[in-house]
C-alpha cells in the first residue's frame, strides 16, 4: 500500500495496481446505491452483493491506471465468469486501502538519536536541596478518623 492509497495485488493473470480515488468512490456509491463504508461492511460481514465486488475491482483498476475498456474485460473474465468468493477478498483489500490509506509510520516510539561522544547533555542535573520533599502527605480537613 502506498501513500496515495493504491495497492498492488496479484490478481487474475498478473500483478495489478488498484486505486479508488475520490471520483471512483463517488461512482462506486452510485453503482452500488450505498456509501463506500457500507460496501466495506458488506464485504467484511458477508452481506455483499455481486456488484459490490465487480465495481470495486473495475473502478480500482481504472483508478490504478488501466484503460476503462481493458478493466471491464478483465472484470468480466476474471470476476463475473468465476465464483464470487474468489474475488471478494481482493475487493475487500482494494476498498480498505482506499478508505483507510497507508499508515504514517511504524507503530511504537521512534528511536532517539545516538549521542556523540564528547558532547555534554543539555539536561541539567538536579541538585540536592535542604527543603522537605514536596510529596509529603497532607491530611484533608474532611477526613474523619475513627468515628
Amino acid at each position: 500500500m502506498s501513500r496515495d492509497a493504491s495497492i498492488t495485488l496479484t490478481w487474475a493473470d498478473g500483478d495489478f495496481k488498484f486505486r479508488l480515488g475520490w471520483g471512483e468512490l463517488e461512482e462506486l456509491q452510485e453503482k452500488t446505491d450505498a456509501g463506500p463504508y457500507v460496501v466495506l461492511q458488506r464485504l467484511h460481514n458477508g452481506t455483499w452483493r455481486v456488484q459490490d465486488i465487480s465495481n470495486v475491482l473495475r473502478m480500482g483498476l481504472v483508478g490504478g491506471g488501466m484503460a476503462p475498456d481493458k478493466a471491464i474485460q478483465k472484470v468480466r473474465f476474471y470476476v463475473e465468469q468465476r465464483p464470487p468468493m474468489e474475488s471478494v477478498h481482493h475487493a475487500l483489500a482494494v476498498l480498505s486501502a482506499a478508505l483507510m490509506g497507508a499508515p504514517d509510520e511504524k507503530p511504537g516510539e521512534p528511536e532517539a538519536p545516538k549521542r556523540k561522544r564528547g558532547k555534554r547533555s543539555t539536561t541539567s542535573r538536579t541538585a540536592k536541596s535542604g527543603l522537605a520533599p514536596s510529596t509529603e502527605q497532607v491530611l484533608r480537613s474532611d477526613t474523619h478518623l475513627n468515628r
